[in-house]
């Protein structure tokens, strides 16, 4: 009677369990892609447009430090670099609820729906009716993203690369586990309307010429657990079941050998 059971337990773990084969981890599966033929794809980026709460690094630099040094806030670069948020809010020009930002001196000055080079004329400008000769540097350094899902290292990333991508983002996370679902990456884009979701399909190469391969700040990533993964999470739970029933098994092949 043990036997047969045994038998039975092997049979169902080795249909619920799957291996994950190379097709469900290789990125951008194409045959065009093989080989020593490059294959270029065009995919220009369209630059971000500044928000409510984005933190901008402005320095203004000229030939009179003593007239410039009202401008700069920044006084920890180190931290203010590597992204710490208190410092960026402490050192930075955070873009109000009305679109601006308050510049010393030059008073209230409207960059939200501007790009960075946009924002850097205005502020360029404003600089320039107060200092002779002085040059305006600004930055955006709020450029944070979150990974979430099935990841090495899951969290919130700042990224000084302006033109950071997908992969990218991944990279920062440590790559997809074996288990991450390649073929179904969510994208949560914050938008003036609300929040936007998209699917990605990692295993596409298409996914070099999507408008959602390069990425905006406050953007999350969710990777998705394949299906295999769930599966192996419910091998414990089935294990204590065999383990019972053979148990029970054991008892009654005893209470009957003792009857005999």
């Amino acid at each position: 009677m043990i036997r047969p059971l045994y038998a039975f337990a092997i049979l169902l773990l080795s249909g619920i369990t799957s291996c994950v084969s190379t097709k469900d981890i290789s990125y951008l599966q194409d045959s065009d892609y093989s080989g020593t033929q490059a294959k270029a794809i065009t995919n220009e980026r369209q630059e971000y447009k500044l928000a409510t709460n984005d933190v901008l690094n402005i320095t203004v630099q000229s030939a009179q430090p003593e007239l410039t040094q009202v401008f700069n806030l920044n006084t920890g670069q180190g931290n203010f670099i590597n992204g710490d948020p208190g410092s960026q809010y402490t050192n930075g020009y955070v873009v109000d609820a009305g679109g601006n930002i308050t510049l010393p001196t030059a008073g209230r000055l409207p960059v939200r729906g501007l790009t960075v080079s946009e924002a850097q004329r205005v502020i360029q400008n404003a600089v320039n009716n107060y200092v002779r000769g002085a040059t305006a540097s600004v930055k955006l350094v709020s450029f944070k993203i979150t990974v979430l899902g099935e990841v090495r290292n899951p969290g919130y990333f700042f990224i000084q690369n302006p033109q950071a991508t997908i992969l990218e983002a991944l990279g920062l996370a440590g790559d997809l586990t074996p288990l991450g679902n390649r073929r179904n990456v969510k994208l949560i884009r914050q938008t003036p309307t609300g929040s936007e979701v998209v699917l990605l399909n990692l295993t596409k190469p298409n996914l070099l010429s999507s408008p959602y391969y390069y990425l905006q700040p406050n953007d999350a990533v969710y990777v998705e657990p394949e299906s295999a993964l769930t599966q192996r999470a419910n091998l414990t739970n089935l294990s204590l079941v065999f383990a019972g029933l053979t148990t029970i098994a054991v008892i009654t092949n005893l209470i009957i050998s003792a009857n005999r």
